[in-house]
């Protein structure tokens, strides 16, 4: 996690903003998917928000576009090592992408436990139920519902799991960056293995602590 090597390094970190350029908008087009085919449905039936799955997928396609800011700030730093402002871009926006991916993780999590647990009835709100069975979203008969319930619950499945594993890799590329904007800007232990790894050489991609010109008071 501390390595970052001054000849490969910047193209390592180059390559994890790209993946993470790659991943966000990925999982922008899962919940763009399950949004316009599942959740415009059931986000306000009867004035009943359902907010598990409301907020998981707010937070899942926030965290898909920080992580496109993310990955293409990576990107700047790889290309521009020395600049401290860089650095300092890197290491807030890796961290904000890390806690709102870890928060997408959580908030999916609940979403497909809810669904799961349920059968799919959180997926089927809206809908008017002809007998006394109770509404099952994965065998939906006997209700009158305002859109097409055709392997709703498979649908919405097959997407969900993509987008959970995607956000915790979000986070695993986030904190990885987080440490390199740490590192490169001369913050924590990874900066001190840094330093006494290349010495001198290092100098050149860490800020110095005084500047040119001044002496040390007596």
């Amino acid at each position: 996690m501390c390595g970052f090597d001054k000849e490969k390094g910047p193209g390592w970190l180059m390559k994890k903003g790209l993946i993470l350029i790659l991943v966000g908008h990925i999982n922008f087009i899962l919940g763009a998917i399950v949004h316009g085919s599942v959740l415009r449905h059931i986000s306000k039936p009867n004035n009943e928000i359902t907010t598990e799955f409301t907020a998981a997928n707010i937070i899942s396609v926030t965290s898909a576009l920080l992580s496109i800011a993310s990955g293409i700030i990576a990107i700047l730093v790889s290309r521009n090592v020395p600049v401290r402002k860089l650095h300092i871009g890197l290491v807030v926006s890796s961290l904000l992408n890390a806690l709102l991916s870890a928060a997408c993780c959580v908030g999916l999590l609940i979403a497909i436990s809810v669904t799961v647990s349920g059968d799919g009835a959180g997926l089927m709100k809206g809908c008017k139920n002809a007998s006394e069975v109770p509404i099952n979203a994965r065998t939906p008969i006997f209700v009158e519902c305002p859109f097409d319930t055709t392997r709703i619950y498979d649908t919405t499945m097959a997407l969900w799991f993509p987008m959970l594993f995607l956000a915790a890799l979000e986070v695993a590329l986030s904190v990885w960056c987080f440490v390199i904007g740490l590192t490169l800007g001369g913050i924590g232990p990874c900066a001190r293995i840094y330093r006494l790894q290349y010495g001198d050489e290092a100098e050149a991609f860490t800020p110095s602590r005084r500047p040119e010109g001044t002496t040390a008071q007596a």
